[in-house]
């Protein structure tokens, strides 16, 4: 008792007060412990009735929402002090997502197209409603009355859309839209597609998607497909300003990777070479393998007929590419089993003379700047100028065994014979990579590289990573070489459009403090440079993208991301924050896609099937 009185509990349902009757039912706790009202408690049905009015405007409603004033409406050029809040009417507010597109009209037919980056509900009216009435009611209640609330969406303004000559086109955001402007979800391909700026044609890697759900249309096919520009029309194809993929394993980069691939190789693709640009050629692919999976693609993918004609109505390349052919390096004993392709297999070997434009290929032990001199100024030059462009390791190994050679450069100050001994052991170790039985490289080219085909080099049967680090870097250096130069020794790679893919590219481009590793980076980041005039296109797949030398990171232009858990991968692969926070939560096939000369950033959904054989029984 206290001096207000006592009161008893008081029961949200009826409003009334619970008072205990001496001779009627008091009621029964439920498992709760919350009070029932007695059984036979009269319901009030002798309280006034009011006469109630319809109160929703007339005709019929139009979008999703108006834009709203009360917080300040504002376009900005500076970002942070745009303000731009819509309210979402209750019947739409189940379908708004974050990350949807939306459309505002302006006075005179243009349009503000945007995209919701925020959903808050606020109280319709000013009350506390963290307390325990309202939390009894709404435990109680079957539902909830959206009307006591208000949904707003934060919105960013992506571009104006306006008409030009009956073309649709876009222009940054200049002008800010007027109060209670009807807002609706932006359900037209066309709009979609110039207000993200993503091309009509090119190279199809996915559909458009929001939180891993397809955007769709009012189109047939209602997904928008989302190409990379591969035309001189608007610059240069994008492939020739390189592509990363990164995803951590499980992601299914391969997949996306072998997808993106395959229309590099449609009969239908060609490109203008700049020695005669009225002739095209189609690209030549030549995809370095570690796990030997990228040999597959001369094989048909497993889906249905129906499958086949979607993707032929999207155009979409698909299907095994019948020339395909794997090179299979030959290195000391390793034997390549292939029973999982049906791909046509061609043995190779490096021949040593590929050194000699090469030095760096025998120093990947780790030589510091002094004893690489060493191996460039003196020993390698002389080593040829006695054996000739014909000189073979193991001659080169015996050349090295001569004790007087050693003793004759040490007194001419030309090698210290301690640097000449570090040379020697650290050059070593290389028999099984040169001069096999096998045709050397260098006199199988117009094989390993021609128009339209896909040439796959496996180095899985390699047992020792050194060796194919090696392999891989000298083939890479054959190519580029040619390709950079004025007067090549291969016109066949100088006149080809050429697509270099790389699996597991952290391996071979990584930022190290070695003589090595600053010539391949030195070498591929020039190549990077060039690639557009020279029809050479970089194509990194890895998983730690983080390993991948800046100089080469920075030549990127499209980056297609799929699920990473490591924080330095994510943060390395330097796409927008929004997007980044969604790269750990992504499923299989889900990506992102970050080409600022291509479109806005993106959320893509890659196709469910892989167009070409994909996996191993």
């Amino acid at each position: 008792m206290s001096d207000l009185g006592d009161f008893t509990d008081f029961d949200a349902d009826d409003g009334g007060i619970e008072q205990e009757t001496e001779g009627g039912d008091d009621g029964a706790e439920d498992e709760d412990g919350i009070v029932e009202a007695p059984s036979g408690t009269p319901d009030d049905g002798t309280a006034d009735e009011f006469e109630t009015y319809d109160v929703s405007p007339a005709g019929e409603d139009r979008g999703i929402g108006v834009l709203s004033a009360s917080g300040g409406l504002q376009i900005s050029e500076d970002e942070d002090d745009t303000r731009l809040r819509a309210y979402v009417t209750v019947k739409n507010r189940s379908r708004v997502r974050v990350g949807r597109y939306l459309l505002a009209s302006y006075p005179d037919d243009e349009r503000l197209f945007c995209r919701i980056t925020a959903l808050e509900y606020t109280q319709e009216y000013r009350a506390d409603d963290a307390t325990e009435i309202h939390a009894r009611r709404a435990m109680r209640s079957r539902g909830i009355d959206e009307e006591d609330f208000k949904l707003m969406a934060e919105l960013e303004p992506v571009a104006v859309l306006y008409e030009d000559d009956g073309d649709l086109k876009r222009r940054m955001t200049d002008r800010v839209p007027k109060p209670e402007t009807v807002i609706r979800a932006a359900d037209d391909k066309e709009d979609i597609k110039t207000g993200l700026k993503i091309p009509s044609e090119g190279v199809f890697l996915g559909h458009l998607s929001v939180g891993g759900q397809c955007v769709e249309t009012v189109a047939d096919p209602p997904s928008i497909d989302y190409r990379l520009r591969d035309a001189y029309d608007d610059g240069d194809p994008l492939v020739f300003r390189h592509t990363l993929v990164a995803g951590g394993t499980g992601s299914g980069k391969t997949h996306a990777a072998k997808n993106v691939l395959r229309q590099y190789l449609d009969e239908d693709r060609s490109y203008p070479i700049e020695q005669d640009g009225d002739r095209e050629v189609r690209p030549a692919v030549v995809q370095f393998d570690p796990q030997d999976e990228y040999a597959q693609m001369h094989d048909d993918g497993e889906y249905d007929e129906s499958v086949a004609r979607t993707l032929d109505r999207q155009g979409v390349a698909h299907g095994g590419h019948d020339d395909t052919v794997a090179f299979v390096p030959q290195v000391g004993t390793a034997s390549y089993a292939a029973s999982h392709h049906h791909a046509e297999q061609v043995p190779f070997t490096i021949p040593f003379s590929m050194v000699e434009d090469n030095p760096w290929l025998i120093a990947s032990s780790g030589l510091n700047d002094n004893q690489y001199g060493a191996l460039v100024n003196e020993l390698l030059p002389r080593f040829w100028d006695r054996y000739g462009e014909a000189g073979t390791y193991d001659q080169f190994q015996s050349f090295m065994d001569d004790g007087a050679l050693r003793e004759q450069l040490d007194e001419a100050g030309s090698v210290h014979e301690a640097t000449f001994d570090a040379v020697k052991r650290r050059a070593r170790g290389f028999g099984p990579v040169f001069d096999g039985d096998a045709p050397p490289i260098t006199e199988r080219v117009h094989e390993f590289v021609r128009p339209g085909r896909l040439t796959v080099v496996p180095t899985y049967h390699i047992n020792k990573s050194r060796h194919a680090e090696t392999v891989v870097l000298a083939l890479a250096s054959l190519l580029v070489d040619a390709k950079l130069s004025n007067d090549p020794a291969f016109e066949r790679i100088k006149e080809t459009p050429l697509i270099v893919g790389m699996d597991e590219a952290h391996n071979f481009l990584t930022d190290a403090d070695t003589v090595q590793a600053r010539r391949v980076i030195g070498k591929f980041t020039e190549a990077a440079k060039q690639g557009r005039k020279e029809r050479l296109g970089l194509f990194l797949i890895t998983q730690d993208p983080q390993d991948i030398a800046d100089p080469v990171f920075k030549q990127i232009n499209t980056t297609v991301v799929l699920n990473l858990g490591d924080e330095d991968a994510i943060s390395a692969v330097n796409i927008p924050a929004n997007l980044e926070a969604k790269v750990p939560y992504m499923e299989k096939g889900q990506m992102v896609v970050y080409s600022p000369d291509n479109s806005e950033p993106v959320e893509l959904i890659g196709l469910p099937h892989c167009v070409t054989r994909h996996g191993r029984d």
